[in-house]
């Protein structure tokens, strides 16, 4: 691979996730729709901290560490996986971890199942708000560390999704990972590849973004946006990208316009909530090929990619690689939504 990548200076990390991931090929639904299908499996980068969060949180809990910070506050909606692996990653460290969580009525949360049992079972506390409060979370973010801080503690404020220029260092590593996984195939690195990935918080597509930049792989990555729309994701990944350039004095030139690609269209219902076609492919999917997708992120991201497959088998070109980037705690509280598929 290039060596560029692999002589560039990241921040400090923590080894918390299971890597390097497998790189996997999804022969009988490729095959279904005339391409070469891959799916990189960053579902498998842990059990409980399963998913693309932990990548972005090894680089920034070492930031919170090297703060000598003893609380991690985050936030997310009420099956938030990134909350999920905060919570787990923070117990793991010996920190506290607060979550504030968004849900229809705070005042009866939802019940504790998927990534919320998890949650508490990891001993975070959660403050639950309505979605609505959720617009004003910086705000909110500053009061509960100003009570925390009352209290002497050193809390450390973690966005949503763990996405900005320091969790965006996740997926620059793991684009260099990725190159190692493509050079292994058939037409090596150099063969066109598009990357398709579900777009929740903007930090994933950052990362893959950069990563491509540095290491000037023959790559496309497209974002599936699973809420907002296209121009909310081009200024959150847009600002990601240009801070961590300034951040880090990054060597590359960076295009919003250029190098941010949105398939828009596929949020359904909204956020976290599933289609009826949605469910039925995460059947099929699991039927086919025995992985499990989940109905917030991957479900709607694998939806979409099939959806273009269909109107052109051509659209992303003859080699693409799919990002499962976890989240299988979010199917058990769709239980009674699936039943009627089986």
């Amino acid at each position: 691979m290039n060596a560029r990548l692999h002589n560039l200076s990241y921040p400090p990390r923590l080894e918390l996730a299971r890597t390097p991931t497998p790189l996997e090929q999804l022969k009988r639904i490729g095959a279904r729709y005339g391409v070469t299908l891959y799916i990189k499996r960053d579902d498998l980068t842990g059990t409980s901290l399963s998913g693309n969060k932990i990548r972005k949180l090894e680089f920034v809990l070492a930031d919170a560490l090297s703060k000598e910070a003893d609380t991690v506050l985050t936030c997310g909606g009420e099956q938030s996986n990134h909350a999920r692996a905060t919570a787990i990653a923070a117990a793991q460290l010996g920190l506290k971890c607060r979550l504030i969580l968004r849900t229809g009525d705070p005042a009866n949360p939802p019940a504790p199942t998927g990534n919320i049992l998890l949650d508490q079972l990891s001993g975070a506390e959660i403050v639950w708000i309505t979605p609505e409060e959720y617009r004003n979370r910086d705000e909110i973010f500053k009061r509960e560390a100003a009570e925390l801080r009352d209290k002497g503690r050193r809390p450390y404020i973690i966005p949503e999704g763990a996405s900005n220029e320091i969790g965006a260092w996740g997926y620059i590593r793991a684009t260099e990972e990725l190159a190692a996984n493509l050079a292994d195939l058939p037409g090596g690195i150099e063969q066109p590849t598009t990357i398709i990935h579900a777009a929740g918080s903007g930090g994933t597509a950052a990362g893959l973004i950069l990563g491509r930049l540095l290491s000037k792989m023959n790559t496309r990555v497209v974002s599936i946006n699973v809420c907002d729309d296209e121009t909310y994701f081009r200024r959150v990944i847009g600002r990601i990208c240009e801070n961590a350039i300034r951040t880090y004095n990054l060597d590359i030139s960076f295009s919003r316009d250029r190098d941010i690609e949105i398939l828009d269209g596929y949020v359904g219902r909204g956020y976290a909530l599933a289609q009826p076609e949605e469910l039925k492919l995460l059947y099929d999917v699991a039927q086919t090929e025995a992985i499990f997708l989940d109905p917030v992120y991957t479900g709607k991201a694998f939806f979409g990619m099939i959806r273009e497959l269909k109107r052109n088998p051509a659209i992303f070109g003859e080699r693409i690689v799919f990002m499962h980037t976890g989240g299988i705690f979010g199917v058990f509280p769709l239980a009674n939504e699936l039943a009627p598929l089986f």
